[in-house]
């Protein structure tokens, strides 16, 4: 069964040209600008039944068996998290997102837990052994968009969303630090994330699927490789935000691996990513964002650049989102690609 979403959900995302760098959402999330870049005309099918599906048969029954209850509209008590470890076909399947959409009894695995994927059981255990204090002269975030690189789509939304951002943790007195576009080159910003213990790049990436060490952040002057990043020394790194389309999509046959952005920068040192599967519209990531850091800053344990919250803190904004909108299939997929990864 499991194969058979699989075919289905890829089928379903290829048909609509949401995996490939040249995707475009303008008729679906009504969108002038996204990050990815084609019209996207064919009306979108089979989408509740794929959710469904993984509801009635992995999901709800996991969490029965864990004895979690829907929580009450009004209760202001924190939900329980879990993480998911797909293998095989459900590794590409929102399981984040599983539930019976668009009936007045619809309800979702939203309603129980708070989700988390990781890509190997023993990542999350060594992680959560080894896990310390950040040093206070590292703790920050860096942010950087950039909406104009060579040969990509634009996205202009990626600076009012970087630009929000960084007014809002001024306001809050983290240590924080801005560079756009042609401003940054791209050892810089390896530099940056030496100092920096948390980063969101909103920007244009790229998975490589013969080469995934090789896959790219696009700025203006080059690309960020995932090699790169993982050749610096990122002892401190805690959070990364990767406001960039499927920077958490695997290779197909390499799926017992989970091979993709989120999970090298799980390796490469970050405790937490916050990262997409799919195309993300350049209309609604801002808010995501805004929404994301507004929770994230209200809930700091110290003086410093926490990213603890950050599970929470993405469910939330997912959750406004939700309610914004509504439960039809374009309105699903403007929120089912966010996903979280890690602590």
């Amino acid at each position: 069964m499991a194969n058979t979403y699989q075919q289905d959900f890829l089928g379903h995302l290829q048909q609509h040209q949401l995996l490939g760098r040249q995707a475009d959402l303008l008729d679906l999330l009504d969108s002038p600008q996204e990050r990815v870049g084609r019209p996207y005309t064919k009306k979108i099918k089979d989408l509740y039944n794929i959710l469904g599906g993984l509801w009635k048969h992995v999901v709800k029954p996991i969490l029965e068996a864990l004895a979690f209850s829907k929580a009450e509209p009004l209760n202001k008590e924190q939900l329980p998290r879990i993480w998911w470890c797909p293998t095989g076909p459900l590794a590409f399947l929102p399981l984040h997102a599983a539930g019976n959409y668009g009936k007045e009894d619809s309800e979702s695995i939203l309603d129980y837990a708070v989700s988390s994927y990781t890509p190997a059981i023993t990542s999350l255990t060594n992680r959560v052994k080894t896990d310390s204090a950040i040093p206070a002269d590292v703790s920050g975030l860096f942010l950087t968009c950039q909406p104009e690189a060579i040969k990509a789509y634009p996205i202009p939304g990626t600076t009012t969303e970087v630009r929000s951002i960084y007014d809002q943790v001024t306001k809050h007195g983290a240590r924080v630090e801005l560079v756009e576009g042609n401003d940054l080159t791209v050892g810089e910003g390896l530099v940056y994330m030496e100092k920096f213990s948390s980063i969101h790049l909103a920007c244009h990436a790229s998975q490589d699927q013969e080469e995934p060490l090789e896959s790219r952040f696009i700025f203006h002057d080059g690309w960020l490789t995932l090699s790169q990043i993982m050749q610096k020394n990122l002892k401190n790194a805690d959070l990364a935000f990767l406001s960039a389309c499927e920077t958490s999509t695997g290779k197909k046959d390499l799926s017992e691996e989970n091979v993709h952005l989120a999970a090298g920068m799980l390796a490469a040192g970050y405790r937490r990513v916050v990262a997409t599967m799919w195309a993300i519209g350049d209309q609604h990531a801002p808010e995501v964002s805004k929404d994301f850091y507004d929770y994230l800053l209200a809930h700091q344990s110290g003086s410093g650049f926490d990213g603890s919250q950050s599970a929470y803190a993405l469910h939330h904004a997912i959750q406004k989102l939700r309610h914004k909108l509504d439960n039809s299939p374009k309105s699903l997929l403007a929120w089912i690609p966010y996903v979280h990864f890690g602590l």
